[in-house]
């Protein structure tokens, strides 16, 4: 590791605020997707669809969240019509969630505006940064299993 302890702590605290200003346009996102969806139902709905459908407890295990919320937060979803359930084909007791039409049509539009945002934020990174800055994402988040990341 090169640099001082003093320079590694600077840089941490960089890194702190800087991802809890992206968490905060993260939110702002979700919210134009529907301004009553939190940017947690805002994730469960993008991973089901990513997914092809998944069960709640799935989801629950996934993010690492309660039960209960994964429960309250589908349930937001469900009323604003945007998830619906259907039995497992293979266990009638298990329910799948799945995007409805409205649900994925939505999500479609809301990642192309936030597709078109990050390619005007980013319209001067050259390929090399752009590709370093996506593996440093995804070595950070692929270490992120830990509850306090």
């Amino acid at each position: 590791m090169s640099g001082t302890p003093g320079e590694r702590e600077e840089s941490l605290d960089v890194i702190q605020r800087e991802l809890s200003a992206f968490a905060r346009r993260a939110r702002a996102a979700a919210a134009q997707l529907h301004p009553e969806l939190p940017l947690v139902s805002y994730t469960l709905l993008a991973h089901i669809d990513d997914q092809q459908g998944c069960r709640a407890t799935d989801l629950a295990a996934h993010y690492m969240l309660d039960k209960s919320t994964v429960s309250r937060q589908i349930g937001t979803l469900e009323k604003l019509g945007l998830v619906e359930r259907h039995p497992d084909p293979d266990d009638h007791r298990i329910q799948v969630l799945h995007p409805t039409e409205a649900g994925t049509q939505a999500l479609a539009a809301t990642q192309a505006s936030r597709r078109a945002a990050y390619q005007e934020r980013l319209a001067d990174w050259t390929e090399d940064d752009l590709g370093r800055f996506a593996a440093y994402l995804l070595r950070y988040n692929a270490t992120g299993d830990a509850p306090h990341a």
